[in-house]
């Protein structure tokens, strides 16, 4: 099942570290098979805020996911990030092929009180 690194970046003044990180955070995703699906692309809010941007990092799975974020190659540039940009980062799995929505709607209704 596939996994996302998402963050929510707030903006920031540019920086030669955060340049460095951009450049180097590639090489430590790739060799857990993740890919940019969203980077550096203006975002259209709907509903609530969301201010600054938005970055998602696809996995094949959780396992991945984990294992890139943990990884001593991602550790290393992290802080050329986090000293420039704060944000909201998580890891989250994605749903199976096939996911029918229903199915939660179903199991949340049987978790009701009888009326």
């Amino acid at each position: 099942m596939p996994a996302y690194a998402i963050a929510r970046l707030h903006e920031a003044a540019p920086h030669p570290e955060i340049a460095e990180y951009i450049e180097r955070i590639t090489a430590t995703f790739e060799p857990h098979g993740g890919r940019f699906l969203v980077h550096a692309a203006q975002h259209e809010v709907k509903e609530g805020a969301w201010p600054g941007s938005v970055v998602v990092i696809g996995f094949p799975g959780i396992a991945e996911a984990r294992a890139w974020w943990d990884s001593p190659a991602y550790r290393e540039i992290a802080p050329l990030r986090s000293r420039h940009i704060e944000g909201d980062i998580i890891l989250v799995e994605g749903v199976a092929e096939g996911y029918d929505p229903a199915s939660t709607a179903k199991a949340m209704r049987e978790a009701l009180p009888a009326e």
